[in-house]
């Protein structure tokens, strides 16, 4: 088993009057050499955009990208005439393709909006772009980790790559045991909330890991925690 830890306090970061973005990996003008990537993981964005800002339209191409709302909402509308607006307990996805505009924004004129947005590099290019978003509400389970993004259409999000995506909220004195879908793949745990041991090291809120050549990692909750495993090709 070979690892790779992200403690949050590392992670790059970007402030303006309507942006406090922090960066697992190398973003705009963020860079490290180190922190290119974890296998098919390219970005992982933790976002907090002021009330009435956000990203405007902009382009993106060939890449699935992945925005999940922590608190607040999120509004999206692209050249492909989707308009949507998107809260705690909904994902959307996009894969680019060809290429698209699109422009993300906090949808409220008080209230900021939290959102981790996350990119995933394709298995194939140049597809036709597509856009959904979903409700994971009745996907999740208290104390279990709950698949939502899947290659295989076993979830309503699927992306073009072979990635599982699991989201749960677990109470402390929990045990759990991840086991891969795929060999040559990696396990990327994001600690959103809590404190959990995670293939024997300890993670608190907003550090990530990556873990690799090993078919399985066990985890233990220390406090009652939010937790977000990626599992990507390597």
């Amino acid at each position: 088993m070979k690892k790779v830890i992200h403690k949050a306090a590392t992670r790059g970061h970007t402030r303006n009057e309507w942006l406090d973005s922090r960066h697992t990996f190398s973003f705009d003008e963020y860079f490290d050499s180190n922190r290119i990537n974890f296998g098919a993981l390219r970005i992982l964005n933790d976002d907090r955009v002021a009330p009435g800002a956000g990203f405007q339209t902009h382009s993106h191409k060939n890449m699935e990208i992945v925005s999940i709302p922590l608190r607040g909402e999120l509004e999206h509308g692209d050249s492909k005439k989707n308009n949507c607006v998107i809260g705690v307990g909904d994902i959307q996805v996009m894969s680019a393709g060809t290429g698209i505009f699109h422009s993300e924004m906090n949808h409220s004129k008080a209230d900021p909006v939290d959102f981790l947005q996350i990119w995933i590099m394709p298995r194939e290019r140049n597809t036709r772009p597509v856009y959904h978003d979903f409700s994971i509400r009745e996907l999740e389970r208290k104390n279990e980790l709950s698949v939502i993004i899947s290659p295989d259409n076993d979830t309503p999000a699927t992306l073009l790559q072979d990635t599982w995506f699991s989201i749960g909220k677990i109470e402390a004195g929990t045990k759990l045991s991840y086991h891969m879908h795929q060999t040559h793949a990696g396990i990327y745990v994001f600690l959103i909330e809590g404190e959990i041991v995670a293939a024997g090291e300890k993670l608190s809120r907003r550090d990530g890991m990556g873990v690799f050549e090993t078919n399985s990692i066990d985890i233990e909750v220390l406090a009652d925690s939010h937790i977000l495993l990626m599992e990507v090709p390597m």
